[in-house]
C-alpha cells in the first residue's frame, strides 16, 4: 500500500502543477487590472505604473509564474492585493465556516441518502421505489441557490425559525452556530442526497441479486443482517466514490450557496478575489481547492480496502 500512496503522491504533484498553470494564465485573460478595478478609472498613469511595478505585474507572465510557484512550494500564497493581508491567513479564517457547512451538509445527504436508496432497491419497482426515484430526480434537478432563497423565504422571513443569513462560530455560542448553519446546509444537502439515493439504489440492486445474499437468506440469517451485514457492505464502494467526490466539492466550497446565504467561507472568498482581480487570492483559494480534491479522493480510494478485503493495492 505504501507504494501505492506514494505513486498516487506523485501524481497529486502532476495535477497541481497543471492546475497551477491553468489558472494562473486564465485569471490574466479576464479583462481589467488589479490596479485599475481597486482605483479607478482617472487613476494617475505615474501611480499605476508605480503599483504594477510595486506588485510585479510588469514582469513576463512566465517569471511571475516560476515566482509564484516557488513560493507556494515553500508555502507562502503571498499576500492579497485588495487587503494586504497574507492570502494563507485569509483563507485559514474562512476553513472553519466551510468546513462546518460541508460537514453539515454531507450529514444531511447521507442521513437522507442513503436510507431512501436502500428502501428504493429492497422495494424495486413498488410505489415506494418511484417516489423515492421522481423526489430524487427533483432534487437532482432543483439549483441550490434557487432552493435557498426558497428556504430563506419560508423558514427566516415568514417563520422567523432561522436567521436569513451570516456566521457565528460554535466557540461562541454553539445555538446561534447551528442556526444559521441549517439552512445552508439543507440547501446544499437535498441535492447531494439525490444523486447519493440514486447511486445507492443502483449498487443494492445489483448486490441483492448477488449468490452470497441468496446464501446468506438460505442459512437463515435475518433479513436485516442480510441487508446490513452482506448487501449494504458491498454496495458501499460505489456510494463511497460519490460520497468522496461530493465532500471534496464541499470543502472546496460552494461559491453559489455561501454568496447567497453571505456565509463567510471559502467559496465567498474566491467571489471577493474575482470581483477585484486580486491574483494572489484567487490562485491561492483555487489551488486549496485542488489539494483538497486530490487528498478525499485518496482517501477514498484507500477506504476500498476496508470496505472490500478482497482489493489489493499495488
Amino acid at each position: 500500500m505504501a507504494r501505492y500512496v506514494v505513486h498516487r503522491l506523485i501524481q497529486a504533484v502532476g495535477v497541481v502543477l497543471l492546475v497551477s498553470i491553468f489558472v494562473f494564465a486564465l485569471i490574466r485573460l479576464i479583462p481589467g487590472n488589479p490596479v485599475t478595478i481597486m482605483l479607478g478609472e482617472n487613476l494617475s498613469p505615474d501611480v499605476e505604473r508605480e503599483l504594477v511595478r510595486k506588485w510585479g505585474l510588469d514582469r513576463p507572465v512566465y517569471e511571475q509564474y516560476v515566482t509564484w510557484l516557488v513560493n507556494l512550494f515553500r508555502g507562502d500564497f503571498g499576500q492579497s492585493i485588495r487587503t494586504h493581508e497574507p492570502v494563507a491567513q485569509l483563507i485559514a479564517t474562512r476553513i472553519p465556516a466551510t468546513s462546518m457547512l460541508a460537514v453539515g451538509a454531507m450529514i444531511i445527504a447521507i442521513c437522507v441518502g442513503l436510507p431512501a436508496g436502500m428502501v428504493a432497491a429492497y422495494k424495486a419497482n413498488s410505489g415506494l421505489d418511484y417516489a423515492a426515484m421522481l423526489t430524487a430526480l427533483v432534487g437532482l434537478c432543483i439549483p441550490s441557490f434557487w432552493l435557498g432563497l426558497l428556504l430563506m423565504l419560508l423558514f427566516s422571513l415568514k417563520l422567523h425559525w432561522f436567521p436569513v443569513s451570516g456566521y457565528v462560530s460554535p466557540l461562541d455560542d454553539p445555538g446561534a452556530s447551528l442556526r444559521h448553519l441549517v439552512l445552508p446546509a439543507l440547501a446544499l444537502g437535498v441535492g447531494l442526497s439525490a444523486s447519493i439515493s440514486r447511486m445507492t439504489r443502483s449498487a443494492m440492486l445489483d448486490v441483492l441479486r448477488q449468490d452470497y445474499v441468496r446464501t446468506a437468506r438460505a442459512k437463515g440469517l435475518s433479513e436485516a443482517r442480510t441487508i446490513f451485514g452482506h448487501a449494504l457492505r458491498n454496495a458501499m464502494l460505489p456510494t463511497i466514490t460519490v460520497i468522496g467526490l461530493q465532500l471534496g466539492f464541499l470543502l472546496g466550497g460552494s461559491v453559489v450557496v455561501e454568496e447567497v446565504f453571505s456565509y463567510p467561507g471559502i467559496g465567498q472568498l474566491l467571489v471577493f478575489g474575482i470581483s477585484n482581480r486580486d491574483y494572489p487570492l484567487i490562485q491561492g483559494v483555487v489551488m486549496v481547492f485542488t489539494l483538497t480534491f486530490v487528498l478525499v479522493n485518496l482517501l477514498v480510494d484507500l477506504s476500498y480496502a476496508y470496505l472490500d478485503p478482497r482489493i489489493k493495492y499495488q
